[in-house]
């Protein structure tokens, strides 16, 4: 199946190259804040709000911005969690996750400025209940949230993951 403009910027911007991200989980009201991403051909990905780290910057910092741009709001890390390392070639990502509380703003679906204007790929934020976050099928959600049972496991998870990548032979 030939590239799509989307599929072609991703690879472009983040392929062949090992990444490290932060990731937030913020929880609020027993629903898990999550964005959706639309990732080229059709596919899409629901995920906690997060991205790249800039040199020069804490892991705290970079949260604290990508979750701005995001979502529009405002957060402090309350701990760090736990590393999943993605690799699915073009992509190689080292994820770490925080568990995070807002301290400010209002949600609002922001953008991605690694992107070009015409290939955007934040398309809708939700805040996900566990029973509609196990009703999302696994191809159209990270990973991590694969068959999880309820939403304060999240934040009792420590160490490294790999789920189901070819990372780990």
């Amino acid at each position: 199946m030939p590239k799509d403009n989307i599929s072609k910027e991703i690879e472009a911007k983040f392929g062949h190259q090992l990444r490290m991200r932060v990731n937030g989980i913020l929880i609020e009201e027993d629903r898990l804040l999550m964005v959706k991403h639309r990732m080229g051909n059709g596919r899409i990905l629901w995920s906690v709000p997060g991205g790249g780290m800039n040199f020069g910057s804490s892991a705290s910092e970079n949260l604290e911005r990508e979750f701005l741009e995001e979502t529009g709001l405002e957060v402090k890390i309350e701990k760090y969690l736990f590393v999943h390392e993605f690799l699915k070639p073009p992509l190689h990502a080292m994820e770490h996750f925080f568990l995070v509380k807002r301290t400010g703003g209002n949600v609002s679906l922001g953008k991605d400025p690694e992107l070009s204007g015409e290939n955007q790929i934040l398309e809708e934020i939700a805040w996900i209940g566990i029973n509609d976050l196990t009703q999302i099928p696994n191809e159209s959600i990270h990973q991590v949230f694969w068959g999880i049972n309820s939403l304060s496991e999240l934040a009792l998870w420590k160490g490294y993951f790999n789920f189901g990548n070819n990372s780990i032979k």
